[in-house]
Protein backbone atom coordinates (compact mmCIF):
# COMPACT_ATOMS: atom_id res chain seq x y z
CA UNK A 1 0.00 0.00 0.00
CA UNK A 2 1.16 3.73 -1.04
CA UNK A 3 2.33 5.99 1.76
CA UNK A 4 -1.03 8.61 0.50
CA UNK A 5 -3.05 5.48 1.15
CA UNK A 6 -2.02 4.27 4.61
CA UNK A 7 -2.25 8.16 5.50
CA UNK A 8 -6.08 8.12 4.18
CA UNK A 9 -6.81 5.28 6.04
CA UNK A 10 -5.06 6.42 9.50
CA UNK A 11 -7.05 9.54 9.13
CA UNK A 12 -10.29 7.58 8.37
CA UNK A 13 -9.55 5.44 11.25
CA UNK A 14 -8.81 8.52 13.34
CA UNK A 15 -12.44 9.76 12.41
CA UNK A 16 -13.89 6.54 13.67
CA UNK A 17 -11.73 6.27 16.87
CA UNK A 18 -12.89 9.81 17.68
CA UNK A 19 -16.68 9.55 17.46
CA UNK A 20 -16.02 6.21 19.35
CA UNK A 21 -15.08 7.89 22.15
CA UNK A 22 -17.91 10.90 21.84
CA UNK A 23 -20.39 8.10 21.78
CA UNK A 24 -18.99 6.28 24.53
CA UNK A 25 -19.02 9.48 26.92
CA UNK A 26 -22.22 10.73 25.90
CA UNK A 27 -23.95 7.17 26.94
CA UNK A 28 -21.98 6.98 29.80
CA UNK A 29 -23.91 10.27 30.90
CA UNK A 30 -27.06 9.43 29.64
CA UNK A 31 -26.87 5.72 31.68
CA UNK A 32 -24.65 6.47 34.89
CA UNK A 33 -23.64 3.01 35.74
CA UNK A 34 -25.42 1.05 33.35
CA UNK A 35 -23.99 1.37 30.13
CA UNK A 36 -19.91 1.88 31.52
CA UNK A 37 -20.07 -1.67 33.55
CA UNK A 38 -18.13 -4.98 32.97
CA UNK A 39 -21.77 -6.88 32.29
CA UNK A 40 -22.23 -4.44 29.38
CA UNK A 41 -19.11 -4.89 28.19
CA UNK A 42 -19.07 -8.43 28.49
CA UNK A 43 -22.26 -8.45 26.59
CA UNK A 44 -20.53 -6.87 23.65
CA UNK A 45 -17.93 -8.50 23.60
CA UNK A 46 -20.31 -11.64 23.66
CA UNK A 47 -22.24 -10.10 20.39
CA UNK A 48 -19.63 -8.64 18.26
CA UNK A 49 -17.50 -11.61 17.31
CA UNK A 50 -19.93 -13.40 15.07
CA UNK A 51 -21.03 -10.20 12.70
CA UNK A 52 -17.17 -9.07 12.94
CA UNK A 53 -16.04 -12.50 11.20
CA UNK A 54 -19.10 -12.30 8.87
CA UNK A 55 -17.83 -8.58 8.08
CA UNK A 56 -14.51 -9.58 6.81
CA UNK A 57 -15.87 -12.29 5.23
CA UNK A 58 -18.04 -9.26 3.05
CA UNK A 59 -14.52 -7.12 3.09
CA UNK A 60 -12.20 -9.28 1.33
CA UNK A 61 -14.60 -9.69 -1.18
CA UNK A 62 -15.67 -5.65 -1.86
CA UNK A 63 -11.80 -5.37 -1.55
CA UNK A 64 -11.68 -7.21 -5.28
CA UNK A 65 -14.29 -4.72 -6.56
CA UNK A 66 -16.95 -7.61 -5.87
CA UNK A 67 -18.84 -8.91 -3.00
CA UNK A 68 -20.26 -11.99 -1.46
CA UNK A 69 -24.13 -11.99 -0.71
CA UNK A 70 -24.00 -15.43 0.49
CA UNK A 71 -22.07 -15.66 3.51
CA UNK A 72 -25.15 -15.67 6.25
CA UNK A 73 -26.57 -18.16 3.42
CA UNK A 74 -23.44 -20.32 4.03
CA UNK A 75 -22.87 -19.98 7.44
CA UNK A 76 -26.67 -21.41 8.20
CA UNK A 77 -26.00 -24.23 5.91
CA UNK A 78 -22.78 -24.94 7.16
CA UNK A 79 -24.73 -24.58 10.84
CA UNK A 80 -27.35 -27.10 9.76
CA UNK A 81 -24.37 -29.47 8.48
CA UNK A 82 -22.50 -29.34 11.63
CA UNK A 83 -26.10 -29.51 13.84
CA UNK A 84 -27.07 -32.90 12.22
CA UNK A 85 -23.63 -34.83 12.30
CA UNK A 86 -23.79 -34.03 16.23
CA UNK A 87 -27.32 -35.15 16.56
CA UNK A 88 -27.17 -38.13 14.52
CA UNK A 89 -23.82 -39.87 15.72
CA UNK A 90 -23.53 -38.50 19.25
CA UNK A 91 -24.67 -41.37 21.49
CA UNK A 92 -27.71 -40.91 24.16
CA UNK A 93 -24.59 -40.79 26.52
CA UNK A 94 -21.34 -40.29 25.04
CA UNK A 95 -18.15 -40.46 26.65
CA UNK A 96 -16.04 -37.40 26.70
CA UNK A 97 -13.83 -38.51 23.98
CA UNK A 98 -16.95 -39.72 21.47
CA UNK A 99 -17.96 -35.91 21.98
CA UNK A 100 -14.79 -34.20 21.37
CA UNK A 101 -13.70 -36.10 18.35
CA UNK A 102 -17.66 -36.00 16.73
CA UNK A 103 -17.47 -32.16 17.51
CA UNK A 104 -14.34 -31.60 16.06
CA UNK A 105 -15.89 -33.73 13.00
CA UNK A 106 -18.89 -31.84 12.61
CA UNK A 107 -16.52 -28.42 12.54
CA UNK A 108 -14.30 -29.60 9.79
CA UNK A 109 -17.10 -30.66 8.03
CA UNK A 110 -19.10 -27.23 8.62
CA UNK A 111 -15.34 -25.90 7.58
CA UNK A 112 -15.39 -27.83 4.15
CA UNK A 113 -18.58 -27.05 3.14
CA UNK A 114 -18.43 -23.18 3.30
CA UNK A 115 -15.02 -23.61 1.48
CA UNK A 116 -16.86 -25.65 -1.06
CA UNK A 117 -19.85 -22.70 -1.45
CA UNK A 118 -16.51 -20.49 -1.57
CA UNK A 119 -14.90 -22.40 -4.64
CA UNK A 120 -18.48 -22.29 -6.22
CA UNK A 121 -18.68 -18.60 -5.89
CA UNK A 122 -15.51 -17.99 -7.23
CA UNK A 123 -15.76 -20.43 -9.81
CA UNK A 124 -18.55 -18.89 -11.27
CA UNK A 125 -17.69 -15.24 -11.18
CA UNK A 126 -13.96 -15.97 -12.44
CA UNK A 127 -14.92 -18.51 -15.69
CA UNK A 128 -18.34 -17.67 -16.43
CA UNK A 129 -17.84 -14.08 -16.03
CA UNK A 130 -21.26 -13.62 -14.25
CA UNK A 131 -21.01 -10.14 -11.77
CA UNK A 132 -20.12 -11.08 -8.15
CA UNK A 133 -24.03 -9.38 -7.22
CA UNK A 134 -25.82 -11.82 -9.24
CA UNK A 135 -23.21 -14.80 -9.11
CA UNK A 136 -23.61 -14.81 -4.95
CA UNK A 137 -27.06 -13.91 -4.87
CA UNK A 138 -28.23 -16.81 -7.12
CA UNK A 139 -25.87 -18.90 -4.18
CA UNK A 140 -27.22 -17.83 -1.48
CA UNK A 141 -30.82 -18.45 -2.65
CA UNK A 142 -29.50 -21.62 -3.44
CA UNK A 143 -28.81 -22.21 -0.34
CA UNK A 144 -31.20 -21.03 1.68
CA UNK A 145 -33.44 -23.15 -0.04
CA UNK A 146 -31.27 -26.22 0.31
CA UNK A 147 -31.13 -25.41 4.05
CA UNK A 148 -35.03 -24.97 4.19
CA UNK A 149 -35.64 -28.56 2.16
CA UNK A 150 -32.97 -30.67 4.80
CA UNK A 151 -34.38 -28.66 8.42
CA UNK A 152 -38.10 -28.50 6.69
CA UNK A 153 -38.33 -24.89 8.55
CA UNK A 154 -37.33 -26.00 11.77
CA UNK A 155 -34.77 -25.46 14.30
CA UNK A 156 -32.64 -27.99 15.02
CA UNK A 157 -31.16 -28.09 18.86
CA UNK A 158 -30.12 -29.60 21.97
CA UNK A 159 -25.80 -29.51 21.48
CA UNK A 160 -22.98 -30.97 23.63
CA UNK A 161 -21.84 -28.50 26.55
CA UNK A 162 -18.36 -28.47 24.03
CA UNK A 163 -19.69 -26.89 21.71
CA UNK A 164 -21.57 -24.35 23.59
CA UNK A 165 -18.83 -23.48 25.53
CA UNK A 166 -17.19 -21.90 22.39
CA UNK A 167 -19.95 -19.21 22.19
CA UNK A 168 -20.51 -18.94 25.76
CA UNK A 169 -17.07 -19.04 28.09
CA UNK A 170 -14.51 -17.15 28.84
CA UNK A 171 -10.61 -17.93 29.16
CA UNK A 172 -8.91 -15.82 32.27
CA UNK A 173 -11.61 -13.46 31.58
CA UNK A 174 -11.80 -13.04 28.08
CA UNK A 175 -15.03 -14.58 25.96
CA UNK A 176 -13.62 -17.62 23.90
CA UNK A 177 -15.84 -15.82 20.99
CA UNK A 178 -13.66 -12.35 21.35
CA UNK A 179 -10.38 -14.56 21.09
CA UNK A 180 -11.47 -16.08 17.70
CA UNK A 181 -12.13 -12.84 16.37
CA UNK A 182 -9.03 -11.21 17.54
CA UNK A 183 -7.10 -14.16 15.77
CA UNK A 184 -9.28 -14.32 12.85
CA UNK A 185 -8.76 -10.57 12.26
CA UNK A 186 -4.89 -10.97 13.16
CA UNK A 187 -4.77 -13.46 9.80
CA UNK A 188 -6.45 -11.76 7.37
CA UNK A 189 -5.07 -8.74 8.16
CA UNK A 190 -1.73 -10.76 7.64
CA UNK A 191 -2.75 -11.88 4.33
CA UNK A 192 -3.73 -8.81 2.91
CA UNK A 193 -0.74 -7.03 3.85
CA UNK A 194 2.23 -9.45 3.99
CA UNK A 195 1.17 -11.84 1.31
CA UNK A 196 0.70 -12.49 -2.70
CA UNK A 197 -2.24 -13.50 -2.21
CA UNK A 198 -3.05 -10.06 -0.26
CA UNK A 199 -1.15 -7.88 -3.26
CA UNK A 200 -3.49 -9.73 -5.84
CA UNK A 201 -6.67 -9.10 -3.60
CA UNK A 202 -6.20 -5.05 -3.73
CA UNK A 203 -4.40 -5.16 -7.52
CA UNK A 204 -7.90 -6.59 -8.87
CA UNK A 205 -10.16 -4.27 -7.06
CA UNK A 206 -7.86 -1.22 -8.10
CA UNK A 207 -7.45 -2.43 -12.01
CA UNK A 208 -8.50 -5.49 -13.26
CA UNK A 209 -6.75 -5.16 -16.41
CA UNK A 210 -3.79 -4.15 -15.41
CA UNK A 211 -3.86 -7.11 -12.90
CA UNK A 212 -4.00 -9.52 -16.03
CA UNK A 213 -1.14 -7.84 -17.48
CA UNK A 214 1.04 -8.02 -14.37
CA UNK A 215 1.19 -11.86 -14.68
CA UNK A 216 -1.34 -12.90 -11.98
CA UNK A 217 -3.67 -15.27 -12.70
CA UNK A 218 -7.27 -13.16 -11.94
CA UNK A 219 -9.19 -16.37 -11.97
CA UNK A 220 -6.92 -18.49 -9.61
CA UNK A 221 -6.59 -15.20 -7.28
CA UNK A 222 -10.61 -14.63 -7.33
CA UNK A 223 -11.38 -18.16 -5.97
CA UNK A 224 -8.91 -18.46 -3.25
CA UNK A 225 -10.34 -14.55 -2.02
CA UNK A 226 -13.98 -16.47 -2.50
CA UNK A 227 -12.96 -19.77 -0.37
CA UNK A 228 -11.56 -17.25 2.51
CA UNK A 229 -14.84 -15.31 2.58
CA UNK A 230 -16.39 -18.52 2.63
CA UNK A 231 -14.16 -20.33 5.17
CA UNK A 232 -14.92 -17.10 7.32
CA UNK A 233 -18.41 -17.74 7.04
CA UNK A 234 -17.76 -20.90 8.51
CA UNK A 235 -16.09 -19.95 11.71
CA UNK A 236 -18.52 -17.10 11.90
CA UNK A 237 -21.72 -20.12 11.80
CA UNK A 238 -20.02 -21.93 14.81
CA UNK A 239 -20.17 -19.13 16.85
CA UNK A 240 -23.94 -18.55 16.13
CA UNK A 241 -24.76 -22.25 16.43
CA UNK A 242 -22.58 -22.32 20.31
CA UNK A 243 -24.47 -18.97 21.28
CA UNK A 244 -27.71 -19.55 19.93
CA UNK A 245 -27.55 -23.78 20.62
CA UNK A 246 -29.78 -24.17 17.74
CA UNK A 247 -29.31 -24.57 14.01
CA UNK A 248 -31.68 -22.98 11.03
CA UNK A 249 -32.27 -21.03 8.11
CA UNK A 250 -32.88 -17.81 7.94
CA UNK A 251 -30.81 -17.09 11.09
CA UNK A 252 -28.57 -14.12 11.15
CA UNK A 253 -30.45 -12.20 7.96
CA UNK A 254 -30.35 -8.91 9.31
CA UNK A 255 -26.71 -9.39 9.41
CA UNK A 256 -26.01 -9.09 5.67
CA UNK A 257 -27.03 -5.45 5.35
CA UNK A 258 -25.17 -4.80 8.43
CA UNK A 259 -21.94 -6.05 7.13
CA UNK A 260 -21.68 -4.15 3.83
CA UNK A 261 -22.55 -1.06 6.07
CA UNK A 262 -19.85 -1.78 8.40
CA UNK A 263 -16.99 -2.85 5.88
CA UNK A 264 -18.00 1.05 3.45
CA UNK A 265 -18.09 2.33 7.47
CA UNK A 266 -14.68 0.87 7.84
CA UNK A 267 -12.92 2.72 4.91
CA UNK A 268 -13.35 -0.48 2.31
CA UNK A 269 -14.07 1.05 -0.87
CA UNK A 270 -17.64 -0.19 -2.47
CA UNK A 271 -15.86 -0.07 -6.21
CA UNK A 272 -12.59 -1.78 -4.65
CA UNK A 273 -8.95 -1.47 -4.25
CA UNK A 274 -8.97 -0.59 -0.71
CA UNK A 275 -10.31 -1.38 2.72
CA UNK A 276 -8.30 -1.85 6.13
CA UNK A 277 -9.10 -4.55 9.16
CA UNK A 278 -8.62 -2.29 11.43
CA UNK A 279 -11.05 0.04 9.90
CA UNK A 280 -13.76 -2.91 9.85
CA UNK A 281 -12.61 -3.41 13.75
CA UNK A 282 -13.34 -0.07 14.20
CA UNK A 283 -16.44 -0.07 12.63
CA UNK A 284 -17.96 -3.19 14.37
CA UNK A 285 -16.85 -1.81 17.99
CA UNK A 286 -19.02 1.75 17.08
CA UNK A 287 -21.58 0.06 15.43
CA UNK A 288 -22.26 -2.32 18.64
CA UNK A 289 -21.80 0.61 20.95
CA UNK A 290 -24.71 2.21 19.62
CA UNK A 291 -26.87 -0.58 19.69
CA UNK A 292 -26.39 -1.15 23.35
CA UNK A 293 -26.61 2.20 24.56
CA UNK A 294 -29.58 2.56 22.39
CA UNK A 295 -31.26 -1.42 24.06
CA UNK A 296 -30.34 0.36 27.72
CA UNK A 297 -32.12 3.49 26.86
CA UNK A 298 -35.29 1.06 25.96
CA UNK A 299 -35.04 1.95 22.55
CA UNK A 300 -36.12 0.05 19.72
CA UNK A 301 -33.90 -1.58 17.40
CA UNK A 302 -35.39 -0.24 14.09
CA UNK A 303 -34.12 3.22 15.13
CA UNK A 304 -30.68 1.53 15.97
CA UNK A 305 -30.70 0.65 12.51
CA UNK A 306 -31.51 3.87 11.27
CA UNK A 307 -28.69 5.57 13.58
CA UNK A 308 -26.46 3.05 11.74
CA UNK A 309 -27.38 4.54 8.36
CA UNK A 310 -26.92 8.33 9.57
CA UNK A 311 -23.60 7.23 10.67
CA UNK A 312 -22.31 6.36 7.20
CA UNK A 313 -23.69 9.08 5.46
CA UNK A 314 -22.22 11.64 7.88
CA UNK A 315 -18.76 9.33 7.64
CA UNK A 316 -18.93 9.57 4.13
CA UNK A 317 -19.49 13.05 3.67
CA UNK A 318 -16.77 13.60 5.82
CA UNK A 319 -14.62 11.70 3.70
CA UNK A 320 -15.92 13.06 0.42
CA UNK A 321 -15.14 16.80 1.72
CA UNK A 322 -10.99 15.80 3.20
CA UNK A 323 -10.62 14.56 -0.05
CA UNK A 324 -11.78 17.21 -2.27
CA UNK A 325 -11.58 19.43 -0.32
CA UNK A 326 -15.00 21.11 -0.38
CA UNK A 327 -15.74 24.35 1.43
CA UNK A 328 -19.06 25.65 2.17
Amino acid sequence: MSDNKFKISMNENFTLFIILILLVITFSIMLPGQFFSLGNFQSMTFQLPELGILTLAMMITMITGGINLSIIASANLSGIIMALIMKNLLPATPTNFETFWIILLAIAAGLVISALIGLVNGFIISFFDVSAILATLGTSTLLEGIALVITKGYVISGFPRGLLAIGNESIIGIPIPLIIFIGVAILVAVILNRSKMGLSTYMMGSNIKATKFSGINVEKATIKVYILSGLLSGVASIIMLSRFNSAKAGYGSSYLLATVLISVLGGTNPNGGFGKVSGVVLGIVLLQVISSGLNLLGMSQFLSMALWGILLLAVEGLRLIKRNKFTF
